[in-house]
């Protein structure tokens, strides 16, 4: 029987989230305790705080938003590679870690999901995440997603052409996973940003499943 396990972050205020970001807030807005008779609440949230996927337009002044994919690419077979050592991850790493030819969905497993187990843990500048050279082999072997285990495919500091050699190939950028109880090989990948018109990224739920 096929398992599934969520990669997901929990969302909640106070977890790690980008410098200058607003965070997310949840508010209670109607409650039973005011004598209401019903609870409400009301979220705000920057939409790439936890688990996110992010489109073209978040780099490119005309860049595709988050409906130009089609769902099918959220959807399927994906590998999870573990590159334990890993600082900026780069053609080398991804050749050792042994990936698939025809993988189209790769997930990176690195020391960065250990630091979602303390969920009020300050931002960390010292994740580990892809180079420009590494973006680039991921274009070339043909893969349509790429997944990493902290809130940014590019190392904290770096100009934007990490995100951008994925972006123009239309390489789906799915960021804030947690892999830290996943083993490393090949899953089905179940992942759904929120349908956000014209965003240039949405929150969304992803799931592994077994394969039988």
């Amino acid at each position: 029987m096929s398992e599934l396990i969520d990669i997901s972050v929990r969302l909640s205020p106070g977890m790690p989230i980008w410098p200058g970001s607003v965070g997310i807030g949840v508010q209670r807005t109607q409650s039973f305790a005011r004598g209401d008779t019903v609870n409400v609440s009301r979220l705000d949230m920057d939409v790439h705080c936890g688990t996110h996927v992010e489109s073209p337009l978040h780099f490119m002044d005309q860049g595709a938003d988050l409906d130009t994919f089609p769902l099918e690419v959220f959807v399927g077979r994906a590998h999870v590679a573990h590159l334990a050592e890993a600082d900026a991850i780069g053609p080398r790493d991804l050749e050792e870690a042994a990936i698939p030819a025809g993988a189209e969905r790769l997930l990176l497993r690195t020391r960065n999901s250990l630091f979602w187990k303390d969920e009020a843990a300050p931002f960390r500048t010292d994740y580990s995440a892809l180079s420009p050279a590494g973006a680039a082999w991921i274009v070339e072997r043909g893969i349509r997603l790429v997944g990493a285990d902290y809130l940014s495919v590019q190392r904290f500091g770096d100009g934007p052409e990490t995100h951008e050699i994925l972006m123009r190939a239309g390489v789906v950028i799915l960021e804030g996973l947690d892999l830290g109880a996943v083993t490393p090989g090949d899953y089905r990948l179940i992942c759904l940003p929120l349908r956000l018109g014209e965003a240039e990224a949405a929150p969304a739920r992803a799931v592994l499943e077994t394969l039988a």
